[in-house]
């Protein structure tokens, strides 16, 4: 067969599909079905927990909207497939998400790389991508059909170097951090936002997530006479980390990004988290009505577990896909579009949200500073540690 033969047979079979899916998407909208999403993320592997918790709050978030009628007469369900966080098992998702003309829309994957190797997948397809805990800046950049509720490394890492420089006076630091691309990424925008704010930097060091031992790392950073030790990590291994430190000697100030915002860090880190600061985008104690009505909401459901910040992001972001879903219905053009157009959803996250169209992310992201004592997270009141 030539090559014009070839590319004459994959076009024709592209519109066939294309025109079938349009054909199944108006059945669809006649039909009782309930409108589908795809969800891309961990369920099983090193970050599984995650997609535990995100299932939490979609299935309290759902219960919500079914109860007050669900989406222009239809359920709204999602299809949860499992990735591990890996980016060529999220890439195929990807591609199988595309092909199924049920998805209306994708949500996930957890991490960035593994969402950004998935995005041109979903921008050929037109699917939209609403990675809701993908905080590297380019992630958004990956074309048009890419939306998310996370704060930007951009954004947020500067919030952690204030906090330390600034805010707590640490001039001489010492970094760790997950030597992954959200991890390195978030390394380089605190770095540059501490040395404008005047601090130096000792010695930086990376890790993988599977690391469990490192004692050999901590006592280089030791020997380095930091007065702040400043944790990139996630709560598992900033736990971890936070232990190892006290063993080897290690007893400055340590301050942790916001993704070790969790009852799992304080559980997991013991006596040795006492003390940690800490910036999130979460906190229990604030008395907006919408922060209480999904904590009361969240221990009912799960017999009294206390929600953390990536349940929060989850119950927030199935709701953000509900509200542009009533606006856009259920083809995939008009749900894109759709974001644009939502107006103050409530949000445990944001408070009213609203997308900035030129960044396709959420303006005004609340911001707590808070530190660990007495083994809860507590607003930090400005004394010293």
């Amino acid at each position: 067969m030539s090559n014009i033969d070839r590319r004459t047979l994959v076009k024709g079979s592209l519109a066939a599909m294309m025109a079938g899916a349009a054909f199944s998407r108006s059945a669809f909208a006649q039909s009782s079905e309930p409108i589908l999403l795809g969800v891309s993320g961990p369920l099983t592997g090193p970050n599984a927990q995650y997609g535990t918790q995100w299932k939490q709050g979609f299935d309290l978030a759902l219960d919500e909207i079914q109860a007050a009628g669900g989406i222009n007469g239809h359920k709204l369900a999602y299809s949860f497939e499992d990735s591990q966080s890996d980016p060529r098992q999220s890439v195929a998702i990807a591609q199988k998400f595309v092909s199924d003309p049920r998805i209306v829309m994708e949500l996930g994957d957890f991490s960035s790389p593994a969402s950004m190797a998935a995005s041109p997948i979903y921008q050929r397809g037109g699917l939209v991508q609403f990675g809701f805990t993908n905080s590297h800046p380019d992630f958004t950049k990956g074309g048009d059909f890419m939306w998310s509720t996370s704060v930007s490394q951009a954004d947020e890492q500067p919030l952690l170097a204030a906090y330390a420089v600034k805010r707590l006076g640490l001039k001489k630091l010492a970094i760790l951090h997950l030597n992954t691309d959200w991890g390195r990424t978030s390394r380089d925008y605190f770095v540059k936002a501490a040395k404008e704010y005047g601090a130096e930097i000792a010695v930086t060091e990376g890790y993988i997530a599977e690391e469990r031992d490192f004692r050999s790392t901590l006592v280089r950073v030791r020997d380095a006479s930091p007065d702040g030790l400043i944790l990139i990590s996630y709560y598992s291994d900033g736990a971890l980390i936070a232990r190892q430190a006290r063993q080897v000697g290690l007893k400055q100030t340590i301050c942790a990004a916001s993704s070790v915002y969790s009852p799992k860090f304080l559980e997991l880190g013991g006596e040795a988290v006492e003390d940690v600061h800490l910036g999130t985008r979460y906190f229990p104690e604030d008395p907006r009505p919408e922060v209480k009505k999904f904590i009361t909401g969240f221990k009912a459901k799960y017999n009294g577990q206390e929600p953390d910040a990536f349940n929060a992001y989850a119950y927030d972001a199935m709701n953000m896909a509900a509200a542009v879903v009533r606006i856009g219905g259920t083809d995939r053009r008009a749900i894109r579009d759709a974001f644009a157009k939502v107006k103050d959803v409530s949000s445990v996250i944001f408070g009213s949200a609203t997308f900035d169209v030129e960044s396709r992310r959420v303006k005004g992201a609340m911001n707590a500073e808070l530190v660990v004592r007495k083994g809860q997270f507590a607003l930090w009141d400005g004394k010293p540690t």
